[in-house]
């Protein structure tokens, strides 16, 4: 036999480290400021906006690792030459440390060559990403708000298609810089005055965008009027993406909450689930939408699945929530209103508290039916008692009312003051038991003549079929 060479075990370590070097390496946030501007200047010089859809994705995840020393670094790359742009923008942040300065000038010259300057679509991102930086201190709010401004100015006077998709989220930008400086009805007029100018232009993005962020300041202050005629008055562009679809459906479902139209407003609400993004990707969202979810349900009549409560995401936000679902199946007043007493503060700041007051006349009907289920005869008093009301006038009205909608099955005895609950409904009344039987009787008559035709000689079932 041939001795047959083994490799070395070490050769096969070595494998290992080859398989790690193929891992991409995460680029740094001044280098993909960089990558993204070139997206930006690529999309402009082809005419083809998914690069920068592109860019714009990555916005939330970039803006978290944003910080002076970053967009400082980014713009002294990015712009080569001592340009008024590159000025304009490094005046927006603080000057930097001398330690950051020294490290500046000590690097190559030579590496820096004369590049030609970007688009002004390059220009107003950089502005973007410097205004989110300045909102996540409260000390340059104000800042932000003169910066807002100033990128607003040049959007307009530029009035270039190509920076369409960037002018929506610039839009979203400004909407954040006024609400967390208490002033988002001041923004109302500025969107309302670019929202035409968007529909005129058919900039579907920058207009879905608009619609929304006015939506928002008209249910931020309760102005539900004016929210429904701007719906009526508007059509929302079909061709914006579907988190501005998500929103528009969420916006739409609050409105139809308030205006009773419950089922209107649960198709919009599962439309908004749908179209929304991931519940990992965008947890407020999705809670909030599910939050009024299962009010509306509740209101319509039917009780959320229990599995919704386990999901992860939605476990302890919904907590307040799934308590007024127990109440309401349970029927039980005094649950309710002391879960509603517990819970109040989170619910006026979810908006819901006014819609969760309405629940208290289905606790009541879920309470009544119980009670018609179990005794034949109640007492208007012990009605009250057990449903935690007022007065007798006021159980009277429920239970007369209950009776009216065809809640419960029974009358109301005024002279001696009680309920009388009628037969409780099994579903097999004199007619369906008249049905059944006629089945019955045929089901027995086809199994005796089965049985006849089985005793019977064959010669006589043969003469019997011939003759007939």
């Amino acid at each position: 036999m041939t001795d047959v060479e083994m490799k070395p075990a070490e050769e096969k370590k070595e494998e290992k480290p080859t398989e790690e070097e193929k891992k991409p390496v995460p680029l740094t946030p001044v280098a993909e400021i960089k990558a993204n501007v070139a997206l930006i200047e690529r999309a402009v010089a082809t005419l083809e906006p998914r690069f920068t859809h592109r860019v714009l994705r990555s916005l939330t995840h970039l803006r978290k690792r944003l910080d002076d020393a970053v967009l400082r670094d980014a713009i002294n790359e990015i712009y080569t030459t001592d340009s008024s742009t590159k000025k304009t923008l490094l005046a927006w942040l603080p000057e930097a440390s001398a330690e950051h300065s020294m490290e500046i000038d000590s690097a190559p010259q030579s590496s820096k060559q004369s590049q030609p300057e970007p688009v002004p679509e390059g220009e107003v991102y950089l502005r973007l990403l410097i205004l989110h930086h300045l909102l996540t201190t409260h000390a340059t709010h104000a800042k932000a708000m003169k910066l807002a401004h100033e990128t607003i100015e040049k959007m307009q006077a530029l009035n270039r298609r190509s920076m369409d998709p960037i002018a929506a989220k610039v839009w979203y930008a400004v909407e954040r810089v006024y609400e967390l400086s208490g002033g988002l009805a001041d923004a109302r007029p500025h969107f309302l005055a670019a929202q035409r100018t968007a529909a005129l232009r058919h900039d579907d993005e920058t207009e879905a965008s608009l619609i929304n962020r006015i939506l928002r300041s008209y249910l931020q202050y309760n102005l539900y009027d004016q929210a429904d005629k701007l719906v009526s008055k508007t059509t929302f562009p079909s061709a914006a993406g579907n988190p501005q679809h998500a929103r528009y459906h969420y916006y739409l479902g609050r409105i139809k909450a308030v205006q009773l139209n419950y089922t209107a407003a649960h198709t919009n609400l599962q439309q908004a689930i749908r179209r929304a993004p991931p519940a990992k990707t965008a947890p407020g969202f999705y809670q909030a939408v599910h939050k009024l979810t299962i009010v509306v349900e509740l209101l319509m009549g039917d009780i959320p699945e229990r599995s919704l409560f386990r999901h992860p995401v939605l476990e302890k936000a919904l907590a307040g929530y799934f308590e007024i679902v127990k109440a309401v199946r349970n029927g039980s007043l005094s649950q309710f209103q002391n879960t509603l007493s517990k819970y109040a503060a989170e619910f006026e700041a979810d908006k819901t508290y006014t819609l969760i007051v309405r629940l208290r006349q289905n606790v009541i009907k879920t309470g009544i039916r119980r009670l018609s289920l179990s005794y034949s005869r109640i007492s208007l008093r012990d009605i009250c008692v057990k449903l935690h009301l007022d007065s007798e006038e006021d159980a009277e009205y429920i239970v007369g009312k209950a009776i009216r909608d065809g809640v419960i099955d029974g009358r109301i005895v005024h002279e001696k003051g009680w309920m009388e609950c009628g037969g409780q409904k099994s579903g097999y009344g004199p007619e369906v038991s008249d049905v059944f039987s006629r089945r019955i009787a045929y089901c027995l008559e086809l199994h005796n003549q089965s049985v006849k035709v089985c005793t019977l000689p064959m010669h006589l079932v043969l003469s019997a079929i011939l003759s007939s």
